[in-house]
């Protein structure tokens, strides 16, 4: 099975205040990983502040690919999940884990111990489209755990999770990150940042 490649189309203004097509171009930041087997991340867009500036840079998606958003700041980023192969996944741990989200400078994201090997959390609201296949988002308590399809939105509020494609087909997921934090007092056993 083969990762599938993004056309990215990005606009802006001419001298005269006219839109124009900036950049039209395939999507060019992207991640795969030897100890992740079978998931492609592709950065899209990034903002480093809110409000955003839509009249900055045509290109933000540089340097280091890192998991979370930037600082008062969002993502926009494909992922792609090839079905896991039980036997691979078996013989993987939380260090293993650990060790893939080391090189998405989060590794101290990984939930060590956590029911999957890339349990993880963020300090971001997460907006996610499935937009083909079918993934399982285990949760911290396999009761709570979901499958999700083809036209399913989740919001993802800096919770402990993983990803999980048991199923025969590829599954793309279209996130927006959203940076984030936990109010002191609300977030529900969740220290603030």
């Amino acid at each position: 099975m083969k990762h599938k490649e993004y056309r990215r189309v990005v606009t802006g203004h001419d001298g005269n205040g006219v839109a124009i097509i900036e950049s039209d171009e395939i999507a060019s930041q992207m991640l795969e990983r030897p100890n992740r087997p079978g998931v492609r991340l592709t950065n899209f867009w990034l903002t480093d502040k809110t409000p955003a500036e839509y009249d900055g840079p045509t290109e933000t998606c540089t340097g280091d690919f890192i998991l979370h958003p930037p600082k008062h700041g969002t993502v926009f980023r494909c992922v792609e999940f090839l079905p896991e192969d039980p036997e691979v996944m078996a013989k993987l741990s939380s260090e293993d884990g650990a060790a893939a989200f080391a090189e998405m400078g989060a590794g101290a994201n990984i939930v060590q111990g956590g029911r999957h090997p890339w349990m993880h959390r963020t300090d971001s609201v997460d907006y996610g489209i499935v937009m083909n296949g079918e993934i399982w988002m285990v949760m911290d308590e396999e009761k709570d755990d979901v499958l999700l399809k083809a036209g399913d939105v989740v919001v993802q509020r800096g919770t402990n999770h993983a990803w999980a494609n048991r199923g025969t087909e590829p599954c793309t997921i279209m996130f927006v990150l959203v940076d984030g934090v936990a109010e002191e007092g609300k977030g529900k056993g969740i220290p603030a940042r």
